[in-house]
Formats: structure tokens, C-alpha cells, sequence
């Protein structure tokens, strides 16, 4: 492995197709500091967010091979008696879990406490950067210390007003250093854009305009590498694979399998609901799917056509493109008998 690699990972929304979650790189400074509250958030800089924390297990074999499959990553590496971690795994091992965290320092509180008291409730993960420097093998203990390391001025984005904060995790295992990881989020008071009752709308930029083109004329398009033919999803400017940036698309057939799935019961929101699959007006909950295509890539989408509480893995689905209202048209899929 090579050290000091750095990857960026941006953060993604799903809502019927992947979409990068970070504003865009032109977010401008909104308003003067009202308050002086710039100046009090500016000072958490450098403060720690978490000291001598302690990853609640082991670097192990099932937690790699669980990531790997949901990665669809083949690669022998990672597997073997002598297997090493993935090395974007890197921050799986510092997660708190279902029971969370219990290692965050009063600062990293404070912090977010005078964030929600400046109406800046909302948060989204943005982007990452990790380094790595040591592989990580089965057995391996993990530590590590987080510091506050930077909060950016007022800014307004497509999501939003607020702050970008920044905090800088050192890992280390059995008491070296194995890497760093940057983690990015904004905390900010949603830019109110989606009239109420109805879908928030998708965002179209250059990289994905053709696949909602393909959406318009009723087409769910992949796009393809033409080095080296590998297909990929969601839309992206440049082949995971082999680092080509020239591609064409292919059109799905349109069938495909419940890989993994969600039930969303909370927040209800009347934009998503389905008539006639129990309930209307946003009080039901509803199924989100990670669907594999007959192709091989996987999307994200509703599962439509069967009570939430009857979606399945493996079940089978069809293609179909749901019109939520007079300007908008998404590709869902329906289970059951018309899967």
C-alpha cells in the first residue's frame, strides 16, 4: 500500500439517484457576523473533540467482509490469513455505534450547542479526506484523538446558511499512527425552496444532466467507461476503474433485486407518499431500496406496488417512472407480482 494517499469521499443524498451533498465549491460568505458569533465559534478552533477514544472492537475479519460485500469490493487483499483492512475503513473502526459516542469533550458540545441556538439546526456531511500510513490488520487496537480544527465564516449554500466545521481525527493502531481522517460537515438553517406537501427537487448539475435527461424520455441510463467498458453508478465524471474521463451510457433493462433496504417512519413528510399502500397524506412510513439492476450497478429509490412491511431482500422489481406532480418524475421500483 502506498502511504500518505489522500480520498476525498463527498457525502451523498439519496432521493432516487445519488447526488453529491456538498454545496458548491462557489458557497459565498452570507452576512456580517451578527453578534460577534464568528468570533465565539472561532474560538473552539484547535480545542479537542474527543481524547483517548477507544474503537469498541478489533479490527476484524466479518466487519471487512460484511464492508466488502456491501462495497461489492473483490479485492484478495482483503481477504486471506494475511488480509488487511480496506483502507477507507479507516473511520469504521472509531464509530460509536447504536450507542453512540461517550468520549466527545464539552468543547465539541458547546460548539454545536451555540450552532443550534444560532437556528442553525440542520447538519450534512460534505466531504472527508483521509491519509493513510500503516495498514490495518485483524487484531489491531484502535485509538484516537479528534481536535476541532476549523469554523468557517457565514456562508450560504444551495442547502442553506450556516457553517462548514471541520475536525481532524488521528488513528492509531496498537498505539502507532495508521492514519488521519478529516471529516467536513455544515451545520445550517435550510434555504426553504420545495413549497409544502411536495418532493424536494433534484439536484441537476453538469455530471448528472444526462441521466435526468434519460428520466424526461422515460430512459434509466448508466453510464459506461469506453477504456475499458466498466459501468458505474451513480453518474460520475471520470471511471473508478481506470481513471478515464470519456464514457457513453447504456439503457437499463429495467429489472433488478432488492439488495438492501430501509424503512423511513420518521420525519412523515406528504411528498412522500404513496396512495394505497398504507396510507396517504405522508402518515405512513415507506421503503427505501438499494437496488441492484440487471446490469450489475446499484441505485437507490423507493420500492413502490407492496406494503412497506412486505419489501424483501431479493425481491424482484421492475422499473417504472412515477409522476409525483406536474414537474417532476422519478424512476421507482415496483415489487411483487410486477416485479
Amino acid at each position: 500500500m502506498t502511504e500518505d494517499v489522500s480520498t476525498r469521499s463527498p457525502g451523498r443524498i439519496a432521493d432516487g439517484n445519488e447526488r453529491t451533498a456538498h454545496p458548491d465549491p462557489g458557497e459565498r460568505a452570507a452576512h456580517p457576523d451578527p453578534g460577534g458569533l464568528y468570533g465565539r465559534l472561532k474560538a473552539y478552533e484547535g480545542r479537542s473533540a474527543a481524547r483517548e477514544g477507544v474503537g469498541k472492537d478489533l479490527v476484524n475479519e466479518p466487519m471487512i467482509r460484511h464492508w466488502c460485500e456491501a462495497m461489492g469490493d473483490t479485492n484478495p487483499a482483503y481477504r486471506g490469513p494475511d488480509a488487511i483492512a480496506p483502507p477507507t475503513m479507516l473511520q469504521a473502526w472509531t464509530m460509536g455505534g447504536l450507542s453512540g459516542h461517550t468520549d466527545r469533550s464539552g468543547a465539541h458540545d458547546e460548539l454545536f450547542a451555540l450552532l443550534d441556538g444560532a437556528g442553525f439546526t440542520s447538519v450534512v456531511a460534505t466531504d472527508c479526506e483521509q491519509e493513510y500510513l500503516r495498514e490495518l490488520r485483524p487484531g489491531d487496537r484502535i485509538t484516537y484523538d479528534a481536535v476541532i480544527e476549523t469554523v468557517s465564516e457565514q456562508k450560504t449554500t444551495k442547502l442553506g446558511t450556516g457553517h462548514f466545521v471541520t475536525t481532524r481525527m488521528d488513528v492509531r493502531a496498537n498505539g502507532e499512527l495508521a492514519g488521519t481522517h478529516r471529516f467536513r460537515i455544515l451545520k445550517y438553517a435550510p434555504a426553504r425552496r420545495t413549497p409544502e406537501g411536495r418532493r424536494p427537487r433534484p439536484v441537476v448539475n453538469r455530471d448528472n444532466a444526462g441521466f435526468w435527461d434519460g428520466v424526461a424520455a422515460h430512459k434509466l441510463l448508466i453510464q459506461r467507461c469506453t477504456g475499458c467498458g466498466e459501468l458505474r453508478f451513480p453518474w460520475l465524471p471520470g471511471c473508478n476503474g481506470c481513471g478515464a474521463a470519456e464514457w457513453d451510457t447504456v439503457e437499463a433493462s429495467g429489472a433488478g433485486t432488492v439488495f438492501s433496504y430501509v424503512v423511513m417512519h420518521h420525519p412523515r413528510f406528504p411528498g412522500f407518499a404513496e396512495p394505497g399502500t398504507g396510507g396517504a397524506g405522508g402518515d405512513a412510513p415507506y421503503a427505501v431500496g438499494l437496488i441492484e439492476l440487471a446490469e450489475g450497478v446499484r441505485m437507490i429509490s423507493n420500492v413502490v406496488g407492496v406494503p412497506y412491511d412486505k419489501v424483501r431482500i431479493g425481491m424482484p422489481v421492475r422499473l417504472e417512472f412515477l409522476r409525483v406532480d406536474e414537474d417532476l418524475e422519478l424512476p421507482v421500483f415496483r415489487g411483487g407480482e410486477g416485479g
